[in-house]
């Protein structure tokens, strides 16, 4: 297996340090870090933990979301399960915001800002702390891949842990009778339910499909408990990409947020960082060229998130390998999507769990030769020693489907170029919503403006809503377009208008919509010089982003341009904006 250089590793800090405590040594040994000694004490340390390695548990432990609410029970798992291993745990926390509470608001431009907060936040407690090891604990979209980024620019031996995934909601038939007219009780007695039912069910009510009495039911239950968003959205996009990098446990990816193999997951986590340390196995060790390139094979068969494009991107770059939207288009000519999974799908995370989770899904991929198995991972193992005796799915499920069967014989995520995005953009094109779309553009410079003109009926079949102005440095912060897709589903009209933005979408978001354009509108790209009624053209089968307008008017266009003013020059998000890449790179603020 060919190596990564990955990220440059910190210097053992003492030659007399063992191997298991290269950092924490400098912290606690000698006379003159009686100081440091006596701090911890406070915190619970015994005379015998200051010769144990001593292992940080980065918690996202929040209340602010159900995503986190239960993860500061799993983090105690974990420390239980490094204490038992002979290593010494500390938790502490990092922040985290819920995407599903701000979307469509200002607040929703700090979402893929706290990504890059929750990396630093990671990286300076460990740093400081001198742990030798490091398991952290993610169960939200931006959490989860700044947690691997933090790792990975560590290089100290660590784990990660996926929260897990909600369980559904659910009306029944009795409450649904007693507070629905019976057509609509009916039709919705026993419907499971999820975050993405509440967004659709905006653009419902605004059609009149249903009423304020369904959309109340709707919105009390479709979020039942701790966890993350049910379907192959972000959350659970992310915990399978980073399984199959090989950074989490075997299933860690599948597994209930309430459930005793979570608890048992994370514990497993505690016991096999220690043994990791042990055996001096570090992230540069797992995270390769060949693991990224599993990853996004395994997001394409179950057909992830559009965000997972620009998150492998991010988390390469902080392990130090190379990747680029070619890879996507590469890798995606020769793998299907197998998984008829929310949200262009059936099936809920929660029922792929219950026929055995992703590990055969990777199974299935290694024995057509198209994961690699010879790559490490944290078990200490390769993936193919891994999944060596994992059983096949049972017959007649429905849920992940054979090579011969495919949803779509090649990927979803479409890497599209052409005049109105010249450094690229992705498209996430089920299959179902056609191959080629062409309409006349209707302009909006921003989400809420565009929401609105949804909901309103402004928006008409054979639009294509261009939405821009939120891009890492426009909005700042790249904000996520589900209110306004799942209004265009909830209107009807998912398959008559087409939306692109220079934004980005939730793994929620379906129809035929395109974001991450490149070069974004607030740095002068060509989706700035678009005018309504232009005509737009989105062809995945050429992989094209093209705009009906002659080179010498968009010249003419481009010369009456003026860059507008900063939305913020204070601050996180002004901080983000004046340090952030572009969608095509990741949208990273440490780019050298």
């Amino acid at each position: 297996m060919s190596k990564s250089t990955g990220p440059k590793s910190q210097k053992a800090p003492s030659a007399k340090a063992t191997l298991h405590r290269h950092w924490s040594s400098e912290v606690v040994d000698g006379v003159e870090r009686a100081a440091s000694r006596a701090m911890l004490h406070a915190v619970g340390f015994t005379r015998d933990d200051f010769k144990k390695s001593q292992i940080g548990i980065a918690s996202t432990w929040s209340m602010v979301t159900p995503c986190n609410m239960h993860i500061d029970g799993l983090a105690r798992q974990s420390e239980a399960g490094i204490n038992t291993a002979g290593g010494k745990g500390l938790i502490f926390n990092t922040m985290t915001i819920s995407d599903g509470i701000s979307m469509g608001t200002e607040g929703m431009k700090y979402s893929l800002v706290s990504r890059e907060i929750i990396a630093d936040s990671i990286e300076a407690v460990v740093g400081c702390q001198g742990f030798d090891g490091v398991v952290a604990i993610g169960g939200c979209d931006k959490n989860m891949p700044g947690c691997v980024m933090a790792l990975a620019r560590l290089n100290r031996p660590s784990v990660f842990v996926y929260g897990g995934t909600i369980l559904p909601g659910c009306i029944t038939g009795t409450i649904a009778a007693k507070r629905l007219r019976k057509d609509r009780a009916e039709a919705l007695a026993g419907r499971k339910l999820d975050i993405v039912s509440c967004f659709e069910a905006v653009g419902a009510i605004a059609n009149g499909h249903i009423d304020d009495r369904e959309l109340a039911l709707i919105e009390e239950e479709s979020i039942p408990g701790a966890g993350s968003c049910g379907g192959m959205y972000t959350a659970n996009t992310m915990a399978s990409a980073i399984e199959a990098l090989g950074m989490s446990l075997p299933n860690s990816s599948a597994q209930n947020a309430t459930s005793s193999a979570k608890l048992a997951d994370a514990r497993q986590a505690g016991i096999a960082v220690v043994e990791l340390i042990k055996r001096g196995i570090r992230p540069s060790d797992i995270l390769t060229r060949e693991s990224f390139e599993n990853a996004i094979t395994v997001v394409i068969a179950l057909g992830g998130s559009t965000n997972a494009v620009l998150h492998l991107l991010a988390m390469a770059h902080a392990s130090g390998v190379k990747l680029s939207l070619d890879d996507f288009t590469k890798i995606g000519k020769r793998v299907p999507v197998l998984a008829d999974l929310k949200p262009s799908g059936r099936f809920l995370m929660s029922e792929l769990i219950e026929i055995g989770g992703q590990t055969p899904l990777m199974k299935m991929l290694l024995d057509e030769k198209l994961l690699h198995g010879d790559c490490l991972t944290v078990t200490g193992k390769t993936l193919a020693q891994n999944l060596k005796k994992v059983k096949a799915y049972p017959r007649n499920q429905e849920i992940v489907r054979s090579f011969e069967n495919p949803i779509k014989p090649d990927s979803h995520l479409v890497v599209l170029k052409g005049n109105l995005a010249p450094g690229g953009a992705v498209a996430k094109i089920s299959g179902k919503e056609g191959l080629l779309f062409s309409g006349k553009a209707i302009v909006f410079e921003n989400e809420q403006t565009a929401l609105k003109a949804i909901l309103d009926g402004t928006v008409k079949k054979g639009h294509v809503i261009v939405i821009r102005h939120e891009g890492p440095v426009g909005g700042p912060g790249m904000r996520e377009m589900l209110s306004p897709t799942s209004a265009v589903m909830g209107k009807g009209l998912g398959k008559d208008v087409a939306l692109i933005t220079d934004g980005r979408f939730s793994g929620g978001s379906h129809g035929f919509v395109v974001g991450h354009i490149t070069p974004e509108a607030a740095l002068g790209g060509p989706l700035a010089l678009v005018k309504n009624g232009d005509l737009v053209t989105i062809d995945a089968k050429k992989h094209e982003l093209t705009l009906g307008v002659p080179a010498a008017e968009l010249a003419k266009r481009k010369a009456k341009w003026k860059a507008p003013a900063p939305a913020y020059t204070r601050g996180v998000l002004a901080k983000y904006a004046r340090t952030v890449t572009t969608a095509t790179l990741g949208a990273v603020t440490d780019l050298e």
